[in-house]
């Protein structure tokens, strides 16, 4: 693991002073994941260039620095966790509906001290409801198809913030289905960036929305709805 974030983080423009606490962040989540199900992702060296590299991948991309981001269905902490390793100066809010997943990103941080970080439990359509508009950034990491991730994130966007949608590549229809409904939410595409993780030849994109006014307060609507019909 050592070997691969050593390699691959200067590749991203980022300093190796984070590789401690990448390292140990990854050794509790493996630890956890042989009694609940964090990730199918388990060689180390994997988890350092698929997990780590890939989310740190939106330091450069998207220009990230003293910001105040939310990370929508964070799962087992990405993107979020190692941005706010390697970013101390950001200010990270985990958000995942299900309890034992914040309580293990709890836990761990406090063990990492992470004190930039804070982990909710709930769902992102209900904390829309308190927090409309409250991020200068959201992030989330193939968690849903776009036009539905764009519902759930959007609202809590900021007017000049942004939405960073982290996808597979190949996404192209994903992105010109979503395109009506972010107007609607008040945003706009700016940039479509493809990228390959370093130390691997795997190829990701990254989806930039930035808010330009004011998401209509019908929306988000319930999650069974946004399914059932996206915005388009």
């Amino acid at each position: 693991m050592r070997e691969t974030l050593n390699q691959g983080l200067p590749a991203l423009g980022l300093g190796t002073a984070a590789v401690p606490a990448l390292e140990a962040f990854s050794a509790l989540l493996l630890e956890r994941n042989q009694v609940m199900n964090l990730t199918a992702i388990t060689e180390p060296k994997d988890v350092a260039a698929l997990h780590l590299l890939d989310s740190l991948a939106l330091v450069g991309l998207a220009g990230l620095k003293r910001q105040n981001v939310v990370d929508v269905g964070t799962g087992a902490g990405f993107p979020g966790v190692p941005l706010a390793i390697a970013l101390p100066e950001l200010r990270v809010t985990l958000l995942d509906s299900l309890g034992k997943r914040v309580n293990f990103l709890q836990e761990s941080c406090g063990k990492l001290g992470l004190n930039n970080v804070r982990c909710i439990h709930g769902r992102a359509e209900e904390f829309a409801l308190k927090h409309r508009e409250g991020f200068d950034v959201a992030v989330s990491r193939a968690v849903a198809a776009l036009p539905v991730l764009c519902e759930l994130c959007l609202p809590l966007v900021k007017v000049g913030g942004q939405f960073l949608a982290m996808k597979s590549s190949h996404t192209e229809e994903e992105i010109g289905q979503a395109k009506a409904g972010i107007s609607l939410l008040g945003g706009r595409i700016i940039a479509v960036k493809d990228y390959v993780i370093p130390t691997t030849d795997v190829v990701h994109r990254l989806v930039i929305v930035e808010k330009i006014s004011p998401t209509p307060k019908k929306y988000p609507r319930r999650f069974a709805q946004m399914k059932k019909q996206p915005l388009g």
